[in-house]
């Protein structure tokens, strides 16, 4: 199985667990953002292995043609010395090396397109994650904002409650029905206290002119009966001085 298949049948199985016990969208996105770099991470190790592997079988080709050449060295050192059985042996070892290092290539060769086949894998799943990563923040703005719609909808809903809104007419009839009786009784003391004013008026007027009409009868009344009890003799005198 490829490196990607694994990746994303790992991704795909936490995606499915987390979607079908999903509460909370951006705990969710955010969960699985992480486990998506979870698994880039093991994705790395792989490829890192992966690369180590090509760098050994390098290493070992390396190896068998410098033994080849090692051989082939001593070959040629058997037959300046007249030792062609020698320069055969070597010949034999040096064919040994060249058939190990001719398999050693073939093996890193592969490694190598292996590993460069892993690479750009591992960038696309990079790639992907940052991706994912853009889509989480566009969706958890998202989500952010449906969640305040749906707030603001229920509490407009809730403000449409029919009891809501007799509730408030209830309570404003009561208002005016206090701010009524109020100016009433302010009504009432504004009348009262003008009626009293106009009656202290009449009252006194008529205290005045009854005040004064009673001291003038008894004046009169007084006088009378001083002029009842004088002596005639004095009443004509009064009489006569009057008249003269």
């Amino acid at each position: 199985m490829g490196l990607f298949s694994r990746f994303k049948r790992a991704v795909t199985a936490n995606i499915d667990s987390m979607i079908s016990k999903a509460e909370n969208p951006e705990k969710v996105l955010n969960q699985l953002i992480t486990e998506m770099h979870g698994q880039l991470i093991e994705a790395k190790k792989s490829v890192a292995l992966a690369i180590a592997d090509e760098k050994k079988l390098e290493r070992l080709y390396n190896q068998q043609i410098a033994q080849s050449k090692e051989w082939e060295r001593k070959a040629i050192l058997a037959l300046d010395n007249d030792r062609e059985d020698l320069a055969k042996e070597a010949l034999l070892r040096k064919q040994e090396y060249d058939r190990l290092a001719k398999q050693y290539k073939e093996q890193w060769e592969a490694q190598h397109s292996a590993v460069e086949e892993l690479k750009g894998t591992l960038r696309q799943l990079q790639q992907k994650i940052e991706e994912a990563q853009r889509k989480k923040n566009m969706l958890v703005a998202r989500v952010k904002r449906a969640e305040a719609q749906k707030k603001v909808q229920s509490t407009i809903t809730g403000l449409d409650d029919t009891s809501a809104f007799e509730a408030f007419d209830q309570m404003t009839a009561k208002v005016e029905q206090i701010e009524a009786e109020a100016d009433a009784l302010n009504e009432m003391e504004k009348a009262k206290q003008e009626e009293d004013t106009i009656e202290k008026q009449f009252e006194a007027l008529e205290y005045s002119e009854s005040s004064a009409d009673i001291l003038l009868a008894e004046l009169k009344a007084r006088m009378a009966r001083l002029e009842d009890q004088r002596p005639p003799d004095q009443k004509e005198d009064t009489n006569n001085s009057g008249s003269g």
